[in-house]
């Protein structure tokens, strides 16, 4: 079982706990929906949580549905948006803060199925961040037959933070 770093979020700490247990995943997704409610409407379930990559699998259900019975274009926007924000969790050292600032979205076909949203980004060195930068991160929503249906890339808003939160490691301190 991989281990986080110790200037890893809780979040990704607590993805590294789970993820290789029976049911760790799913308890995980369940944790998330706690922590940020709004998520629940699409039962996220996180399937993949590294830095510079995240997977979530939105399952195709009644209360996702539009009134075409495909899945609504907004409920994509969330899996992308979840997505985005599991892989920000696992990049983002606890020396820098993130936030999500703007989003850009092409609905590319009909959502018929379960999707599977996936954020990539190459890390950029931190160390370098040392005032507000934007990153972009790419997010690509596929259906089951590996079909683009949503394309979003969503801007986040990166920050050192103002006091670096101390870490068991006292020598990245010095």
């Amino acid at each position: 079982m991989p281990t986080a770093p110790t200037s890893s979020t809780a979040t990704y700490r607590m993805w590294t706990r789970l993820s290789g247990r029976p049911g760790g995943s799913r308890l995980f997704s369940a944790a998330a929906m706690v922590r940020v409610p709004y998520f629940a409407s699409v039962l996220p379930h996180v399937v993949r949580m590294e830095p510079g990559l995240a997977e979530v699998t939105v399952p195709n259900w009644f209360f996702v549905h539009n009134h075409l019975a495909t899945v609504h274009a907004i409920a994509s926007c969330n899996a992308a948006e979840m997505a985005m924000g599991m892989l920000m969790e696992a990049t983002v050292p606890t020396t820098h803060r993130w936030i999500p600032k703007a989003m850009s979205v092409e609905y590319l076909a009909k959502a018929t199925t379960s999707l599977r949203a996936t954020a990539k980004v190459v890390p950029p060195d931190f160390r370098a961040i040392t005032e507000g930068t934007e990153l972009v991160i790419p997010v690509s929503v596929v259906d089951r037959h590996g079909v683009e249906v949503v394309h979003a890339d969503i801007t986040t808003w990166v920050t050192p933070r103002s006091s670096p939160r101390l870490t068991t490691d006292y020598r990245e301190h010095l």
